[in-house]
């Protein structure tokens, strides 16, 4: 049972992930012609497509693909829960799911902060199409992040402010649901 579970949250958990980076991807507006983003739009259209019909846009945000997230999410926490044997009901699920789609958001800026950290060490060529899509993806983060913390001596210290900001939400998120599992 533990190999099923492990197959079901991979795979949803990698689809899920090529959805909310391709609707993050919209938001920042960044190059639709690069290829990676040109990799998630060929293996989200299969699914995405057709709810467009159904979902329209709202305001130049893309819904239907975070409808698609929330509903295949919500789909995995189902089969988790019914593999388990644990009856969450149907506000928990569509709790557990929302929450795990913030989760998901939080991780997918943590991860592109540390790494774009990381590659500023090693002075990647700006022009890499990952270098690029990473500054587009954490720019509306780290715009803020450095005009409350501007650079010291030349050294920028915004991700670390962005990346404790980050740590701090999710563990508000996981104290929340902690008090609403706890109050069932």
């Amino acid at each position: 049972m533990t190999a099923t579970i492990f197959l079901i949250q991979t795979l949803f958990g990698f689809y899920i992930l090529a959805v909310m980076l391709r609707f993050l991807l919209q938001c920042v507006r960044a190059d639709f012609y690069n290829p990676l983003v040109q990799f998630l739009v060929r293996i989200t259209n299969p699914l995405l497509l057709p709810l467009r019909r159904i979902v329209p846009g709202y305001k130049g945000l893309d819904v239907a693909s975070l409808v698609l997230a929330f509903v295949l999410q919500f789909l995995e926490v189902l089969l988790v829960t019914l593999l388990v044997g644990r009856d969450a009901g149907i506000g928990g699920l569509i709790l557990i799911a929302a929450g795990e789609l913030f989760k998901l958001l939080i991780n997918i800026y943590l991860w592109g902060l540390i790494i774009q950290a990381i590659l500023s060490w090693v002075n990647p060529d700006p022009y890499h199409p990952a270098a690029r899509l990473l500054a587009q993806l954490t720019a509306p983060l780290l715009q803020p992040a450095r005009r409350l913390l501007p650079p010291i001596a030349g050294v920028d210290l915004s991700p670390m402010l962005a990346i404790v900001a980050l740590i701090f939400i999710s563990l508000l998120l996981q104290d929340l649901l902690g008090l609403w599992v706890g109050a069932r």
